[in-house]
């Protein structure tokens, strides 16, 4: 089973929704069949390569509001984040453009690090107010997952791995997607947003039982015997 998920390293549900599909799939009894591929998405497109502005300002400028109610805003969603173990810093997160980010996962999904990558450049950013659109940074992160340096480097000056973000924000497009996260599980159900943990299991066991059907052998062998309903079968002799 194919699990897609769209998701943004500058997304503070995507970081809250990766925990809680990870709690449904820990207690998935087919968790070892599944496939679980991220794919890019980007809140904002011409946010610029690094900045030192906060988060703070940036929200009381998108949403019209002042920065107390920027910062209330905020603490909501650090509150929420804590409930499933992870320490957000709001405050200390700067405004980043993520397209880079997005690269280097691809590069990661080449070594089977794709998940190692995401993970830490989500932590990163709103954890440690790491600048995700600095290529020094980026370096950094990828050899802390087992990623070559000088092999990040190399790809950050290039263009490697461009098509690839792009065609993964054109699918979005061509899905009807328009916020992140997104869960596409074998392109048959479509989940948004950080939904419940019991709202993940519940359409992994519906997605599973309907690609892997209980196949009965038997059925009409009078041989055996059975009950159905209020009647048994006694086997003929």
């Amino acid at each position: 089973m194919k699990v897609e998920i769209w998701s943004d390293v500058a997304c503070p549900w995507c970081y809250i929704g990766k925990r809680r599909f990870e709690a449904a799939l820990a207690d998935f009894k087919h968790k070892d069949q599944v496939e679980v591929i991220w794919r890019s998405y980007q809140l904002d497109p011409s946010a610029p390569r690094t900045s030192e502005t906060k988060m703070t300002e940036v929200l009381a400028q998108k949403y019209g509001v002042s920065p107390q109610q920027a910062e209330a805003m905020n603490e909501r969603v650090s509150k929420l984040a804590a409930e499933v173990g992870l320490d957000y810093h709001m405050g200390d997160i700067r405004h980043s453009n993520t397209f880079d980010a997005h690269r280097l996962i691809h590069l990661a999904a080449h070594h089977n690090l794709q998940d190692a990558a995401k993970e830490r450049l989500l932590k990163a950013y709103f954890t440690e107010g790491a600048s995700v659109g600095d290529t020094e940074t980026l370096v950094r992160l990828a050899s802390e997952v087992g990623i070559d340096a000088e092999e990040a480097r190399s790809m950050l000056a290039g263009n490697a791995y461009t098509d690839e973000v792009r065609a993964d924000i054109e699918r979005a497009r061509m899905f009807g997607i328009e916020g992140v996260p997104f869960f596409a599980i074998d392109e048959k159900y479509g989940i948004s947003g950080a939904q419940p943990t019991e709202v993940f299991k519940q359409v992994l066991d519906q997605a599973w039982a309907e690609s892997h059907p209980l196949i009965k052998i038997g059925a009409d062998n009078t041989d055996s015997g059975y009950c159905e309903g209020d009647n048994c079968i006694i086997p003929q002799q």
